[in-house]
């Protein structure tokens, strides 16, 4: 919901005559500016108070009243008596909310105000209801600044740094949009730094300033305690194989764009990828933010559970608020069956995974916001089947051991990351000799031969691969029977991320025909 929403929500509620609204936000400057034009349409007088500066009229250019009331009791006991029709905003009053007895008052106050002309405005960074006031205060989220609030603002600072400065704003209208759109999850306050920083580290504001933009971001992100920010970099080139899967993820690319909400195409949910270990999962979720162009924040459920009754809960609900705050973004959940481990049954931490994950489960469900979860999985028997169910993710695909052809591109990947020369080198021998590896197996015995090669002081051959593939048991074998397993559950129930052997030896008849 916009900010144009909430202040009608707001208008509303006032106009209902409800004593006490909780508006849940970091911006007190910005409930202050939105509500000032509401306090002279409804003719009323605006009140801030804060336990430091007392209670102050804002727009008055006398203030009486801001020597007293510096004691929340006090400033209850005000507005109460006060006769005037106003609004009074009372900042960071949730700590305040521990006392019994500004409990007891506020809630004398939302009885007393019934049907007068007045309404308290509480504005806290945090929801912090004690059960007493539950029934008495109406809650508000406030969002954050969406693309149209921080458009108006950069437009509004690119055109008074122009007056001064002429030659330093060099944006096109698409990229102020850029730009604009990689400031959402911040506040007006730090969009405003962040903007500010792009301009004076090189004396230009254009589009190279986005990755300023998202330092601030990185910096949300830090301070939420919850979430990681993950550099993500390469492209899906230096994915070896799964070429199905690359082409399902290049066809969503776009789908986040502006232009891809007009045409009615809903963003993508996410995707769950199922395989062995090393085969990729992790390796793709890696680079795809960096080829969407798009944060990619990491979840780990082991920061979410703590030893607090209820913070883990908590922890959950502000972890997947964040994730929205800073949206379009990837959220990677890494072998997300160990932290839903105990989900199913409930009985070892008196519910609370089982809570945790009914909370993810209906975010997954209900979420309209650009957040792309890509979540990867080894045992799918851990797996709760809820999450399973159409609706969560877009698609599970089941990523298997290599292919021929995929092991000769990941030998191919990884030896040209290491400019290592291997035109002349028959690369089928290696591939021959690598049957049931992982791509992971394959990397580590070209690195494994890099050591051998460095400390023998001769030059890097092929032979040096194969010896050091010789001395690898694969995953395939110790690993055997669980592979087999995952193998029967994806036969009928997910996607293969490569294109099937019949299918690739189709292709190749088919392009024999037409030689001939």
């Amino acid at each position: 919901m916009m900010i144009e929403d909430k202040l009608k929500e707001i208008d509303t509620l006032i106009r209902a005559r409800y004593s006490v609204l909780y508006l849940v936000t970091h911006e007190e400057h910005r409930i202050e500016t939105l509500m000032g034009p509401l306090a002279r349409q409804l003719k009323k007088k605006l009140f801030t108070w804060t336990a430091t500066e007392g209670l102050l009229e804002l727009n008055a250019e006398v203030n009486k009243n801001n020597a007293q009331f510096h004691d929340p009791t006090e400033v209850i006991n005000f507005i109460i008596k006060d006769e005037s029709s106003s609004i009074f905003i009372l900042k960071d009053f949730h700590i305040f909310l521990e006392d019994p007895h500004v409990v007891r008052r506020l809630r004398d106050a939302e009885y007393e105000l019934k049907g007068s002309l007045k309404s308290i405005i509480l504005t806290a960074p945090k929801l912090n209801l004690p059960l007493e006031l539950q029934k008495s205060v109406t809650i508000i989220d406030i969002p954050l600044p969406d693309e149209a609030e921080l458009m108006d603002l950069l437009s509004t600072m690119a055109m008074t740094v122009s007056k001064s400065n002429p030659g330093v704003v060099q944006l096109k209208k698409s990229e102020a949009r850029e730009l604009a759109r990689a400031a959402r999850g911040l506040t007006l306050s730090e969009a405003e730094n962040a903007f500010s920083k792009a301009i004076v580290s090189d004396r230009v504001l254009n589009a190279s300033d986005i990755h300023l933009v998202l330092e601030e971001k990185r910096q949300i992100i830090r301070k939420s305690g919850v979430l990681e920010y993950y550099p993500s970099d390469g492209a899906l080139s230096d994915v070896g194989g799964l070429n199905q899967l690359k082409e399902w993820l290049n066809i969503r690319a776009q789908a986040f764009l502006p232009e891809a909400q007009e045409y009615g195409l809903p963003a993508p949910k996410g995707v769950l990828l199922l395989g062995a270990p090393g085969c990729g999962k992790s390796l793709t979720a890696k680079v795809i933010g960096n080829v969407w162009k798009m944060p990619l924040l990491k979840l780990d459920f082991g920061s979410i559970f703590s030893g607090l009754v209820g913070s883990s809960e908590e922890n959950m609900r502000q972890a997947l608020k964040t994730a929205e705050s800073v949206a379009p973004v990837v959220l990677w959940i890494d072998e997300i069956e160990k932290g839903l481990s105990g989900s199913s049954s409930g009985q070892s931490d008196s519910g609370t995974s089982t809570r945790v994950f009914g909370t993810f489960l209906t975010w997954m469900q209900e979420k309209k916001s650009q957040v792309f979860v890509i979540a990867t999985a080894n045992q799918i028997q851990q797996l709760p089947p809820e999450l399973l169910r159409r609706g969560r993710f877009d698609e599970i695909f089941f990523l298997d051991l290599p292919s021929e052809e995929e092991r000769e591109d990941i030998f191919k990947v990884h030896l040209r990351k290491r400019n290592i020369d291997f035109s002349k080198w028959d690369l089928g021998s290696l591939v021959e000799k690598s049957i049931e590896f992982s791509g992971a197996e394959i990397e580590h015995s070209i690195v494994e031969a890099m050591y051998s090669s460095f400390y023998g002081k001769r030059p890097f051959e092929l032979k040096d691969i194969e010896v050091a593939m010789s001395n690898i048991v694969p995953l395939s074998t110790t690993y055997k029977e669980n592979l087999e397993d995952l193998r029967s559950w994806a036969k009928n129930r997910a996607r293969l991320a490569h294109t099937p052997k019949s299918l690739n030896l189709q292709k190749k008849s088919r392009a024999t025909k037409i030689e001939i």
